[in-house]
């Protein structure tokens, strides 16, 4: 049975589905923003799950009619009054929300977005900065920061490393918005699904990957990142290595032999 293990007004809610955990942004009436106490929340959050073995795949979505609408500029607007207009708190947020966005890659789980409404600016980054998406087809994605004179100069760095880079320089100097079917085609996320079957089509994904070995999944996540930055070579090297102390796990050696005697794996301990 599903736990939440936050109160129903926490601004970021928590439910332990068997293997899969799933996190709703909370704060709906201003579209689920990334402000300080959800950076704080996220963090904290994510900490939390960094040595949970329990989980296996994390889905991450927003409560109410959108995902995200990126930092929250009241907030924003309110650190400017400071006699340096706001520069050491600015700084701040961008630093917090930046390692908010590479503990994504760096957790144990594959993260999915579950997207839905508006991904826009830094919302348009924490889909990018997930492992994988799964949007509703009439779901807008945009960094349009320029559209208020604020080049969206860090949700950059996930997009244009999600997206071809004239395209996302292209939505970045025009500020417009793309449809999930487009988003799909550019490669920032997995599939577009009629929003009547968004949470459905999200669940099997993450139930199809949870039902792998879970610490397969994750020295592969980690190998994913690692050689993704590396020279050919050395990614073949590194990975090579990658293989043979996985090939050495019990549970492996287990899922080989269920393949060749046509039976499925005994992995009980997960």
């Amino acid at each position: 049975m599903a736990r939440e293990a936050h109160m129903a007004e926490d601004i970021l809610l928590r439910e332990d589905l068997g293997p899969v955990t799933r996190l709703t942004l909370n704060i709906p009436g201003a579209l689920n923003p990334l402000s300080d106490a959800m950076l704080d929340r996220l963090r904290d959050t994510f900490n939390d799950l960094m040595n949970d073995e329990a989980q296996k795949v994390v889905i991450l979505r927003g409560a109410g009619k959108a995902f995200c609408a990126g930092h929250d500029l009241k907030e924003v607007r309110a650190k400017r009054a400071a006699p340096d207009k706001g520069a050491a708190e600015l700084r701040d947020l961008f630093t917090r929300c930046s390692e908010v966005m590479q503990m994504i890659p760096r957790l144990p789980q594959p993260v999915i977005a579950q997207v839905h409404g508006i991904a826009t600016a830094a919302g348009c980054q924490l889909v990018a900065s997930c492992d994988m998406a799964v949007a509703a087809d009439d779901t807008r994605f945009g960094v349009n920061g320029v559209n208020i004179g604020l080049f969206c100069s860090t949700p950059m760095v996930a997009l244009s490393r999600n997206i071809p880079r004239k395209h996302a320089f292209e939505m970045l100097t025009t500020g417009r918005f793309v449809l999930a079917d487009r988003a799909m085609e550019l490669g920032l996320i997995n599939k577009a699904v009629h929003s009547d079957r968004l949470e459905e089509e999200t669940m099997d994904l993450a139930e199809t990957v949870a039902a792998k070995l879970g610490s397969a999944v994750r020295v592969g996540k980690r190998a994913f990142y690692d050689q993704i930055e590396m020279p050919l070579d050395k990614a073949y090297d590194y990975t090579g290595v990658v293989m043979v102390e996985n090939m050495l796990e019990d549970d492996t050696a287990e899922g080989i032999a269920a393949f060749l005697e046509k039976r499925k794996p005994d992995w009980a301990a997960e």
